[in-house]
């Protein structure tokens, strides 16, 4: 069974592309029938996860218009449940549901999940169920969250890391302030030196 994110995201129109651009080669790998993996997250796929902060998530509308958003919380917002399924909490927001209502009618989700600092990126591919279902809210819900209105869990059926090429090195006020941190301690220690040796 070939990789079961290419199985997903390699069509015929993508694959003509890789044909024509001269890396189809490089990518018949993962298409090989002796591949049987990126289907089930592992612990290296569910530690990233829940140490996000944030992930981009797409939907598709009726009208077939894709549509990103920005979803958020604390990290472990984003819970690994079992090797093929993740969920959040849903939180109310600006009150427009779009991507409630796309997921309503058609249930193909994309995350994108970024470690801007280490300039890392892992994709998962998945079947989303709205629930508002309180013991599931309650699983998921933090204890310092506002409470939420829904639960969107999601069936994985394909993720991939993505090459670090082009992902800014960025970081959050908490990277920073551990940076900080390092930095101030290095520069005690160097003054210490300094007066050691004087």
């Amino acid at each position: 069974m070939p990789n079961a994110y290419a199985q997903i995201a390699f069509t015929p129109t993508v694959r003509a592309e890789q044909h024509q651009h001269g890396s189809a080669e490089i990518y018949a790998r993962v298409l090989s029938p002796d591949r049987n993996d990126g289907a089930a997250l592992t612990e290296r796929e569910a530690a990233f996860i829940e140490a996000r902060d944030g992930v981009f998530q797409a939907t598709v509308s009726e009208t077939g218009w894709p549509y990103v958003q920005f979803r958020g919380g604390t990290p472990g917002f984003l819970k690994v449940i079992d090797p093929q399924t993740v969920a959040y909490a849903d939180y109310s927001g600006n009150k427009q549901y779009i991507s409630t209502g796309n997921l309503r009618r058609n249930d193909r989700i994309s995350i994108l999940a970024v470690d801007f600092a280490r300039r890392k990126r892992l994709k998962l591919l998945g079947h989303a169920r709205i629930t508002e279902d309180p013991s599931v809210i309650a699983h998921l819900n933090r204890p310092d969250a506002p409470v939420a209105e829904r639960a969107i869990v999601i069936h994985v059926a394909a993720f991939d890391w993505n090459c670090p090429q082009h992902i800014p090195v960025r970081r959050t006020d908490a990277e920073y302030g551990e940076e900080i941190r390092r930095l101030r301690e290095r520069i005690a220690e160097l003054e210490q030196q300094r007066f050691t040796r004087a």
